[in-house]
């Protein structure tokens, strides 16, 4: 068990085969050692070894708080979904936003490990310290809205006043690869597949209610100049200042515009480098600023949510009324977010802002992740212009009409197009025959930023370690806002350490529960104080580091049982330097591709590894636990977990 501040000592062992439900403290080395939510996760995740099946019982997903969240601590309001990916067959993490994450922690809890698979479908129930397997046969099949409109009914409280509701929706039921965990409508566990995992579990949801229980910091004094400090660096940030940075007045998406000048956008599935580029090119009516967030806050903005302890409210409540085969609709959700929009816009060959709401909307009812989705329609479109389709129904590119019925149609595999969809990138290029089609890198797809414009992007999305990802290491805060410095885009040294850095800042905050986007304005020195603070530990800034690194380590050991190592730290063949498929970029970018041989160079260096394996002598450096016949050593590939 831990004595320190900021956790319940409290994780719930949920066996849903047999229905029942124990519970354990956190150890204390564990606590040191990985800190919480995505740390604690993936370390409760490699328990059940790396080479179990994702789809399978005895694969783990873990939902967990970390130390900060739900303090008083800015932006403190996030909670982790960890388990082994049905998309990727790495370990992944998935964060979302909200106040579910603050809920667990104020309902006595510090996570839920759900082992096995019901037989019927269920639901969790928690409140003060303890966790109810309820019945969910009625709200099988459901999308996600009636979902937490019928389970409001149904408990005590009010949804999103004491009571949060996180669920899956058909996607998730249906064994979309990545469906998602769907928080209060409309925030999103979005990467990876963790609402496939649910779903092949038969949880529909986990229902959490709760008073306003936080956590006192265990060392206040501390923990006050921690938070004082952090709340003058977030209001003096361009970025993050409330009601002024620019996070704060369009959110996420604004950036469109940025990566759009800078010709950063990847575009037409990654085709060309903006929508400028592909207008120039093809003569096609499309332009990013139509979906951009000045766009979106002049036209169709109405609320502006935040989440648990956040000042800088970066979410864009929009209302849209659109027509679809004839129907008018009224839809009003949360978020336009930069990703979605680019993924179900530009990267698809339009920039209809209002159907991009209604797509956003569409897949955050039916539980699968906007962008994944998005670029697998993208991926299809330049299938289909290439004649690879036809067995399936061709899609044309920016055909938008098409694109929200398809969103149905994949969460319930309802066609031969959406099935084979459903099945994600990696699997449709093996049975089409389409790898030169695939913009995914471990199988899972890259978001809105361009390898050939940030260089630091190209190292960051190979050496994730869930696959494609800007959010294991945000290199685009130096690159393109200067924080904590400005580095040149286009040039590739120093990007392998720079990217390390990063990802081993975002593990610490990860792993607090805390949002990245404080990292525009935080930095160690603020983390260092309300971590002390909160826990009453005192921890150097080198210790943090070492904590957020043996994260990382870990969760690369786990991909290297599980069969992952240098060969898959790659990029999609158009991006890559030297590639004979390449197509440099085009305006601000032209000519550019990723350098990404010298980058790997540079960064295994940095890392110590060896070919994308994490050596032994690493793993003792870092003290993390070798099991018997689970060794990696610099003079073998990846072992088998079970060797």
């Amino acid at each position: 068990m831990t004595e320190f501040g900021g956790y319940r000592d409290r994780v719930a062992q949920i066996d849903l085969s047999e229905g029942s439900v124990s519970y354990e403290g956190i150890d204390d080395d564990d606590a040191k050692k990985y800190i919480g939510a995505r740390g604690l996760g993936v370390k409760y995740v490699f328990e059940k070894g790396a080479d179990v099946d994702p789809d399978s019982p005895e694969n783990r997903l873990a939902f967990m708080t970390g130390p900060l969240t739900g303090t008083q601590a800015v932006m403190s309001g996030r909670i982790a979904l960890v388990t082994k990916s049905p998309l990727t067959g790495t370990v992944t993490d998935s964060h979302h936003g909200g106040w579910s994450g603050a809920r667990l922690k104020w309902a006595g809890m510090d996570g839920l490990l759900l082992d096995g698979a019901s037989e019927d479908p269920v639901y969790l129930y928690v409140e003060d310290g303890d966790v109810e397997v309820r019945d969910a046969a009625h709200l099988w099949g459901k999308g996600v809205h009636e979902t937490i409109d019928t389970i409001g009914e149904e408990v005590e409280g009010t949804v999103g006043r004491n009571v949060s509701v996180m669920a899956i929706g058909p996607g998730g039921e249906n064994g979309v690869r990545y469906a998602c965990v769907v928080n209060e409508d409309d925030r999103a566990s979005g990467r990876g597949g963790t609402g496939c995992v649910m779903g092949s579990k038969n949880v529909k949801a986990v229902v959490i209610k709760s008073g306003t229980n936080m956590p006192a910091p265990a060392d206040p004094d501390t923990f006050k100049e921690g938070h004082q400090q952090s709340m003058q660096v977030i209001q003096e940030s361009d970025v993050t200042a409330p009601n002024e940075g620019g996070l704060s007045m369009y959110g996420t998406n604004v950036l469109m515009n940025i990566t759009e000048e800078m010709d950063g956008l990847p575009t037409k599935n990654g085709k060309y480098t903006s929508t400028r580029s592909y207008e120039d090119a093809e003569g096609v009516d499309i332009d990013a600023e139509r979906v951009s967030g000045e766009n979106v806050r002049e036209n169709i903005l109405v609320d502006e949510p935040t989440c648990h302890s956040c000042p800088v409210a970066c979410k864009k409540e929009v209302e849209v009324q659109t027509m679809h085969k004839g129907e008018d609709m009224n839809v009003r959700m949360e978020s336009y977010e930069y990703e979605s929009a680019f993924a179900l816009g530009p990267n698809s060959g339009h920039s209809e802002r209002d159907d991009i709401a209604l797509m956003i909307d569409r897949c955050n009812d039916v539980g699968i992740d906007t962008i994944e989705v998005g670029n697998m329609m993208a991926m299809a479109m330049e299938m289909s212009e290439q004649g690879k389709l036809e067995e399936y129904g061709d899609l044309e590119w920016g055909d938008s009409e098409a694109m929200v019925d398809l969103i149905t149609d994949v969460a319930h595999r309802d066609s031969d197009l959406g099935d084979l969809l459903a099945e994600g990138a990696e699997r449709i290029a093996d049975e089409v025959g389409a790898h030169d089609n695939k913009l995914s890198v471990k199988g899972q797809t890259i978001p809105a930023y361009d390898p050939r414009c940030m260089k630091g992007m190209g190292i960051a999305y190979a050496t994730s370690n869930r696959g494609a990802c800007h959010l294991r290491g945000y290199t685009p805060a130096a690159e393109i806002l200067g924080v904590p410095e400005k580095v040149d885009p286009y040039e590739w040294e120093g990007k392998g350490e720079l990217t390390a850095t990063f990802q081993d800042l975002h593990a610490i905050s990860d792993s607090f529960d805390i949002c990245k986007f404080n990292a525009f304005a935080e930095g160690i020195e603020e983390y260092v104080l309300q971590y002390n603070g909160i826990t009453g530990r005192d921890v150097s800034e080198d210790d943090l580091f070492a904590a957020g690194e043996r994260v990382y380590n870990l969760e690369r050991y786990y991909n290297n049982l599980a069969g992952f190592d240098g060969d898959d730290d790659t990029l999609p063949n158009r991006f890559l330097d030297g590639h004979p498929d390449a197509i440099p970029g085009q305006g601000a970018s032209e000519g550019e591709l990723c350098e990404l041989d010298e980058m790997k160079d540079e960064y295994y260096e940095v890392r110590g590894w060896v070919d994308g394996v994490v050596p032994e002598e690493k793993l003792e450096d870092l003290d993390i636990e070798v099991g018997p016949g689970t060794g990696v050593t610099s003079g073998e590939g990846a072992a088998p977990a079970d060797d």
